[in-house]
């Protein structure tokens, strides 16, 4: 695990993961401002650093470099206080995330949402399947200590809020434990 010079990290690192269009970005863009955490969508960082390895042309998207991800945030995830907003998880080392928050949306809000993104045909489908079946809840089960993933509803203003002060309340008493 990564440490400050005096062996220990001041602030928690958090994955926030759910299917395309959860609430993931709404939700880590607030957290950030809200506790001074550091957001990163993993989106964007392989936008903005080319971090791809081609493009799929049945879903209409590139391919990301999780290799070249790796890399890229490893840094940062060591001196702690980062949210990562990424739509998978199993590829990011265990060890980087003190908590992991999936995020889950009824599937009729789900399919607007995705809808008005421009998403369609077997995009958006297996997108909606995704939610159906838990998948990267499972993924997220699979890939850190269960007891450090925990499912949040994301359908409505109240309940982002709710979501809000239940992980700054999380933020709080964890930077109280740990300094």
């Amino acid at each position: 695990m990564c440490f400050l010079g005096d062996g220990s990290m001041r602030c928690p690192n958090i994955l926030l993961t759910g299917t395309p269009g959860v609430g993931k970005s709404t939700l880590g863009k607030e957290l950030a401002l809200r506790t001074g955490l550091t957001y990163i969508s993993v989106g964007d960082l392989a936008k903005e650093e080319e971090l791809y390895e081609g493009f799929d042309e049945e879903y209409e998207c590139p391919i990301l470099d999780e290799d070249r991800v790796i890399d890229e945030l490893e840094g940062k995830m060591c001196e702690g206080g980062v949210i990562v907003d990424y739509h998978g998880c199993d590829f990011f080392p265990e060890h980087w995330f003190h908590i992991v928050f999936v995020l889950r949306a009824d599937n009729s809000l789900l399919y607007d949402r995705l809808e008005s993104r421009g998403y369609k045909g077997k995009k958006l489908q297996d997108n909606i399947q995704c939610e159906i079946f838990q998948t990267l809840y499972e993924e997220a089960i699979l890939s850190y200590r269960k007891e450090i993933v925990h499912q949040l509803p994301s359908n409505t203003p109240e309940d982002l809020e709710r979501n809000l002060d239940q992980i700054v309340q999380w933020v709080e008493q964890w930077t109280k434990d740990n300094n």
